[in-house]
């Protein structure tokens, strides 16, 4: 929102949300009505073109913004050395809107302009004028106006909103107050209308009219240089003709430089040029070589976690992953077949997001492989071999830690990352798998006066690492499973064993858990309090009980580029397996934590602490 918003800042459907798209159903209707009363043949190409373009802008636009956004993770071109927030992400997820304008317009012109029905679907001479219209008048005029839109007056009404994403992305380029799009498409409407009423427009005109103005506008707010240098060398004039990202982000940093449209030849006539345009296009296209500290290897998950990615949907990702988001359904397919595609394709880890925390830079990569598939006794070769591949690949990169996400840890595939250490004991970057800090979390989560606890959990790491501090501090731990229990006495000192004790009736109210079912949770008294000990949470089927997070702290104020929630946490909280590498790096430890190697819990709770994590919950 602008700074003082002026009238018509809101869209119009802004309250309808997700549900805006029923303002083209006038479209939809006249179409099924022609139909239905003249048949198909009763459509002619440029009523016909109406909704499939602005379908094809939309597909057009969500490649721009998932392959800007994986270049950014991992190029060396950033223009622009500074992360997004949440706050931008939600001022930019109504993108979407002005595709919906331009429909609304291209539906009302149909009506409203007999001559622009029947068009033919290509004139030469019409998409000449067409260039020569967008590089007089509308470069011109949008020049002017763009100048007019920095007065202070004009600014803080409106144009403001735009300025408030000081590093850009695609998506940047349309988010405008609803009175900047309506002068906008005045003023894209010129060449249109123009060759309408000369008589030589056509369908495929306005399409691919539509389409360059996409185009720049995606290209120009990239937060990289994309430009190749050649371009420029084989057609010097061109510099004038067409910007480059690095000439427009001056114009997001500086704010009274660079104002043209898409052709910087008005900038140089009125001597608004930023002096710096040309060093910083060199510089960007140069880029800088970075070797991040800390990777971060985590999977895909459910067949829609491909769009929680940082590359996917920028509003999905920006939410926990099991928000309720009833469209997503629609979507399933598409989630099917980059299943498929990763599963066919998939031979490497691929950079998802880049942040940075003090003079720390961090990676997450993610391996092409979905949590199903860590179940296939087949597939574990496979996944294990991109498992090591990542970790040499950091290796030789230079990177000091890398941290095991999810079932990449798992004890049955590798034996939480025992297999890669053994199997390359000159490796230089430290594995962490992040149980201590999670042990700890989980004990910090469980209230102080508590005198007993259930433990409903196999005896992983953390489950035994519980127990045992439990028992040293006197608390009651009481197992159900047999084979899981004798397992723990055998290993806790005879001093504190009296404090593990199997029984099959006795139900305390803290229930720590790492898997369970329906039927179990509901053998557990009213009031139970669930804290979960695994990476993954536990469905909540008891609306009389509490359940906590897993294993998670917030993270600091000073950590940047955070503007996607990991999984199913909320927005700025981490789990403790990626703060444990996260710590490792901070920290300058040189031990792995693998395999049944693990930190101590207090020692690994002291570091998240000094370096500003907090604690979910108070105990």
């Amino acid at each position: 929102m602008a700074t003082r918003p002026g009238p018509l800042t809101e869209w119009p459907w802004q309250k309808l949300g997700n549900f805006k798209y029923v303002v083209m159903a006038p479209v939809v209707v006249h179409g099924a009505w022609r139909v239905a009363a003249g048949g198909w043949g009763d459509i002619d190409l440029t009523f016909a073109l109406i909704l499939p373009s602005l379908l094809l802008r939309m597909v057009h636009n969500q490649i721009w913004i998932s392959a800007a956004r994986y270049q950014t993770a991992r190029s060396k071109h950033r223009i622009v050395d500074r992360g997004i927030e949440f706050d931008q992400v939600d001022r930019e997820r109504g993108w979407d809107d002005q595709i919906i304008l331009n429909g609304l317009f291209f539906y009302v012109g149909y009506l409203l302009i007999p001559s622009a029905r029947y068009l033919p679907a290509w004139r030469t001479d019409g998409a000449v004028a067409t260039a020569l219209l967008h590089a007089g008048p509308v470069e011109f005029l949008y020049y002017w106006f763009h100048r007019a839109l920095h007065h202070h007056f004009l600014y803080s009404r409106y144009h403001s909103h735009h300025h408030s994403s000081i590093v850009t992305e695609p998506i940047t380029s349309v988010i405008h107050p609803f009175a900047e799009h309506i002068v906008y498409y005045i003023l894209f409407a010129i060449p249109m209308l123009t060759t309408v009423y000369m008589g030589n427009a056509s369908v495929l005109g306005f399409v691919l009219y539509i389409a360059y103005i996409d185009f720049m506008n995606n290209m120009g707010h990239c937060n990289f240089e994309l430009v190749p240098k050649w371009v420029f060398q084989v057609f010097p004039p061109l510099k004038y003709l067409m910007y480059t990202p690095s000439f427009h982000s001056l114009h997001h940093t500086q704010f009274r430089t660079n104002y043209s449209l898409f052709m910087p030849f008005y900038d140089y006539i009125y001597s608004t040029m930023d002096k710096s345009s040309d060093q910083l296009y060199e510089s960007s296209l140069k880029g800088t070589e970075e070797t991040p500290d800390l990777v971060h290897l985590t999977h895909m998950t459910d067949l829609q976690s491909a769009y929680h990615l940082r590359i996917g949907f920028a509003s999905v990702a920006s939410k926990p992953s099991n928000s309720s988001m009833w469209y997503m359904w629609t979507l399933w397919p598409l989630a099917w077949l980059s299943m498929v595609f990763a599963w066919v394709y998939g031979s490497s880890a691929f950079v998802v997001e880049r942040i940075k925390l003090k003079k720390l830079t961090m990676q997450t990569w993610a391996i092409p492989r979905y949590n199903f598939q860590f179940g296939l006794n087949w597939e574990r070769e496979s996944i294990n071999d991109l498992i090591e591949k990542a970790i040499l690949d950091a290796d030789a990169r230079g990177v000091k830690v890398l941290s095991l996400g999810l079932l990449n840890q798992a004890k049955q595939l590798n034996g939480g990352g025992e297999l890669f250490r053994q199997k390359y004991p000159k490796l230089r970057v430290r594995l962490v798998d992040g149980s201590g800090l999670a042990a700890a979390v989980v004990l910090k989560s469980i209230p102080h006066d508590a005198k007993q606890v259930f433990l409903h959990a196999g005896p992983s790491k953390i489950a035994c690492a519980t127990a045992f501090a439990l028992c040293e501090k006197g608390v009651k731990v009481i197992m159900n499973p047999k084979k899981e229990y004798d397992t723990l006495k055998s290993q806790i000192a005879d001093s504190r064993a009296s404090y593990l004790e199997h029984s099959s009736n006795h139900m305390p109210q803290i229930w720590l858990v790492d898997n369970i079912d329906d039927k179990e949770q509901k053998m557990a008294p009213q009031g139970t309090i669930f804290i979960p000990i695994s990476q993954f949470p536990i469905k909540k089927v008891r609306k009389d009980c509490t359940y906590l997070s897993t294993p998670a702290m917030k993270i600091p104020e000073t950590m940047q580029n955070i503007h996607a929630c990991e999984n199913w946490l909320p927005r700025k909280v981490m789990s403790a397996w990626r703060i444990a590498g996260i710590l490792h790096a901070l920290e300058g430890w040189t031990v792995h934590e693998c395999g049944d190697a693990m930190m101590d819990a207090e020692k690994a709770w002291s570091a998240a602490i000094s370096h500003g994590f907090v604690p979910l919950t108070k105990a």
